[in-house]
């Protein structure tokens, strides 16, 4: 027998349950095709889903016709872009996430009052990407200790600013950034923490599982390109308990699951209710698998309203 064991919170974050909302009543109100900025979501599955639905994801704004319905994704676009968008007369609605938004609002209000900004992310992550559009000559991205080291001749006289990607590894974070505090004298970071709600209870959510003596193998439902996802993954791998990432059931490594009798399983923000509850199914349908228990550690009740983009 193949004993399950759930997270909880998992499965859709609020503003991830917005965008796909926003898109869902775009298609309903203006119907196909949409054009989409970037991936409307770091999930795979999702992203496959739409393409059948004559979503088309498109990163260069050149590519999309005039006069087309766009939406921009859950990772925030520059005032810039927007002004370009505005330029090839395209309709376009807003599915930024609002937590996303005020980290970019901390940075445009300490870049008015001439501070510099360090900021960490998670190389090549869209949020950071749009966060350079506002001035690459005084935001200074970093993500290691080497990184930080290189800008201490830079920056070392400077008025500085502390930001963060939003889906970071707490732990990590707070290691890195206690490393800068600790190298410039005059910084200073946003009161409430950059890293979002929904990432960080996940992964208490995963740390509490840790708790446990009875764990086997620990799988996290979400795509390879999912920030938040592999975070929960990298807890894990720090202590030598065998963690997977996979978008689905089909993904899984079937021959050592026969070795397994205590499973533990999570998800990132940006995956749905259904991507979990199929790997249950079919875990449970082909693998003697049955449900034991769910791991709680909060109940999410923030959600976002979507109607006035679609008004």
């Amino acid at each position: 027998m193949l004993n399950i064991y759930l997270a909880s919170p998992r499965w859709f974050c609020a503003w991830v349950h917005r965008a796909i909302n926003i898109l869902n009543g775009a298609l309903e109100k203006y119907g196909a095709p949409l054009f989409v900025n970037h991936e409307i979501i770091h999930n795979k599955i999702i992203v496959d889903f739409y393409k059948k639905k004559w979503v088309i994801f498109e990163e260069n704004l050149e590519k999309i016709p005039a006069w087309s319905i766009m939406i921009f994704s859950a990772h925030w676009v520059s005032p810039e872009y927007v002004k370009k968008v505005k330029e090839k007369w395209l309709k376009y609605i807003d599915a930024s996430c609002p937590l996303v938004l005020k980290v970019h609002n901390e940075a445009k209000d300490y870049l008015s009052r001439w501070y510099k900004i360090i900021y960490i992310w998670q190389k090549k992550h869209q949020e950071a990407l749009w966060l350079l559009w506002e001035d690459k000559q005084n935001i200074f991205i970093v993500e290691n200790k080497t990184d930080v080291d290189k800008l201490l001749d830079t920056l070392k006289d400077e008025k500085l600013a502390l930001l963060t990607q939003t889906t970071l590894s707490v732990s990590d974070k707070q290691e890195l950034e206690n490393y800068i505090f600790s190298k410039f004298i005059n910084i200073e970071k946003p009161k409430a923490s950059d890293i979002c709600f929904a990432t960080t209870n996940r992964q208490n959510a995963v740390l509490e599982m840790l708790k446990s003596n009875d764990i086997d193998w620990l799988i996290i439902v979400g795509s390879k390109n999912s920030s938040n996802s592999n975070k929960l993954k990298n807890i894990w791998d720090k202590i030598w308990i065998k963690s997977v990432l996979i978008d689905k059931y089909e993904d899984l490594d079937y021959d050592f699951l026969k070795w397994v009798k205590n499973l533990w399983i999570s998800s990132g923000a940006s995956v749905s209710h259904e991507l979990v509850m199929d790997l249950i199914k079919k875990l449970e349908k082909y693998n003697n698998a049955k449900f034991i228990e769910e791991i709680k550690v909060a109940q999410e009740k923030i959600d976002f309203s979507f109607d006035l983009e679609l008004k």
